[in-house]
């Protein structure tokens, strides 16, 4: 894993949260699960989705956050919507981001995927930077694991139908996955 020598991948800003722990022996990753948040609700570019992974969100910072103070949530990435990527939990570990979960028949997909947060909102568009930074992480990922494929690459409703909705219909997933495509035919091209 070239990109990950430590389980950290060379091109993120590393902030280590709290909140992970091992993955069960011999889980092999094989799922991207995508995510949206913003923090207060349809606030972009302030700290508290970072405080929330590390688990340092105070409740009295803003009234929207009300309720959130003792959550014990984290993803591995989070992409900001100038595509600044964060990481916060090492790909070797589960981050705790997918919840109750069911893929291909197979309960609880933390164990198995990678969660990565887009700022934004179900009602609200994403932006190209973080549509060019999803796609090099994504190129990044399936080259660390063989097991990732454009097929598993999946929102949070996917994996969540009817208790979540991100990362929302304004998500363009054919513009995300052409430029993936893109991406991975140049990058085996002779």
């Amino acid at each position: 894993m070239k990109d990950f020598p430590d389980g950290w991948w060379t091109e993120a800003v590393r902030r280590a949260s709290p909140h992970f722990d091992a993955r069960a022996p011999g889980s092999a990753v094989d799922l991207l699960v995508i995510h949206a948040i913003s923090l207060p609700p349809l606030e972009f570019g302030g700290p508290f989705v970072d405080r929330l992974f590390l688990g340092t969100l105070r409740e009295e910072s803003h009234p929207e956050l009300q309720g959130l103070g003792e959550l014990r949530v984290s993803a591995h990435f989070f992409i900001r919507r100038t595509g600044e990527t964060l990481q916060y939990v090492d790909v070797g570990a589960r981050a705790w981001h997918a919840g109750i979960s069911t893929f291909g028949g197979d309960e609880g997909c933390n164990h198995r995927s990678l969660g990565l947060e887009l700022e934004g909102a179900d009602n609200h568009g994403f932006s190209g930077a973080q549509y060019d930074a999803l796609v090099h992480l994504s190129c990044a990922l399936m080259d660390a694991f063989p097991a990732l494929s454009v097929g598993r690459i999946v929102g949070h409703a996917d994996i969540a139908a009817g208790r979540k909705t991100d990362p929302g219909p304004h998500f363009d997933w054919i513009r995300f996955r052409a430029a993936l495509i893109a991406a991975l035919t140049r990058d085996t091209e002779p």
